[in-house]
């Protein structure tokens, strides 16, 4: 039985994959056509559709929106009972439907064509009455659903999502977009967090451990005792961070010397600590964290004056590790 289950969802991942790389022979002329035309328009894109095609509709809108093009769903069956009234002269209007002959489509097409709306279809099947009706096509054809009626939407409802990205990240390329224009829609949520969240929201939370660099190893451990962070920093007369002492740097040296009870910070500490601006993004700690297998980072300013410490705990709090 699990030998079976496996092969049946093996098949239809093969399925699917094909369908998906069988739209490669779609990427032609009219694909172009249709994003520069949605590139082009003063208007919103009206993404409209039946069934499942209007629920991966949907989809296609938040992608479309998350990512600089202005787009609204409309409910096929909804829209010819009302909802055709949120369609503006200037907005395109895309209906997707696997077979092109649903009838709230054809109730709809010839409502849309009316009142002079660029009609765009995303459509399983060329001779249908939507593909021969719009203005331009995307041809999402299948050989096969992985249904094993071949009935059930599953491999065309794979290739309208992946088509719907495809015009998503072709215009995202044409307007430029960027990661600071990917933030402005995503304030919220551990996304928005990676985006926007700065060191210096984070790190003031903390202690700020320091030791002058001639602090005898009483005062060091006092001090990571105290503050909690399992680390201080080393700072020098003008405010700068010389050095870092870990939890770990103690260890090394009781292991290399039995007379570390008359040594200073400056002969236990790590020289040259890694560190980070306040301004940074926390991701770029997060990056730093990684990289360099540690973690705590140093705070500073854009003059290196030493503020406080960064720990990794802290980006795992905020969800961003």
């Amino acid at each position: 039985m699990k030998a079976s289950i496996k092969a049946i969802a093996l098949k239809t991942i093969d399925l699917e994959a094909t369908s998906i790389a069988g739209l490669k022979n779609f990427v032609d002329e009219s694909l172009e056509r249709v994003v520069e035309k949605i590139f082009q328009s003063k208007g919103r894109l009206v993404v409209s559709g039946i069934g499942k095609s209007g629920i991966v509709a949907q989809k296609i809108v938040a992608t479309l929106n998350s990512t600089g093009t202005p787009s609204i769903f409309m409910h096929a069956a909804d829209a010819i009972h009302g909802d055709l009234g949120m369609v503006q002269p200037n907005d395109l209007v895309m209906l997707i439907s696997k077979s092109g002959e649903s009838p709230e489509i054809k109730v709809l097409v010839p409502l849309i064509l009316e009142r002079g709306n660029t009609l765009i279809g995303m459509v399983g099947n060329l001779q249908s009455y939507l593909a021969q009706s719009s203005q331009h096509i995307l041809n999402t054809s299948v050989t096969q659903e992985a249904c094993p009626n071949n009935l059930a939407p599953t491999s065309s409802t794979t290739a309208q999502m992946v088509m719907g990205d495809v015009l998503a990240v072709c215009l995202m390329e044409l307007r430029g977009f960027k990661e600071t224009d990917f933030a402005r829609f995503h304030p919220g949520g551990n996304l928005g967090k990676r985006l926007y969240l700065r060191v210096e929201d984070v790190y003031t939370r903390n202690e700020r451990p320091q030791v002058e660099p001639n602090a005898g190893i009483r005062k060091v451990i006092v001090e990571m005792t105290n503050k909690r962070l399992g680390v201080t920093a080393v700072v020098d007369a003008s405010g700068k961070a010389t050095g870092i002492i870990t939890d770990g740097d103690l260890r090394r040296m009781l292991e290399r010397t039995e007379t570390w009870g008359t040594m200073v910070a400056k002969e236990i500490m790590s020289p040259n600590p890694t560190t980070i601006t306040s301004d940074a993004l926390a991701v770029e700690a997060m990056e730093l964290f990684r990289k360099k297998d540690i973690t705590q980072l140093l705070v500073v300013d854009i003059n290196g004056k030493y503020l406080g410490v960064l720990h990794l705990h802290d980006l795992v709090e905020e969800g961003i590790f």
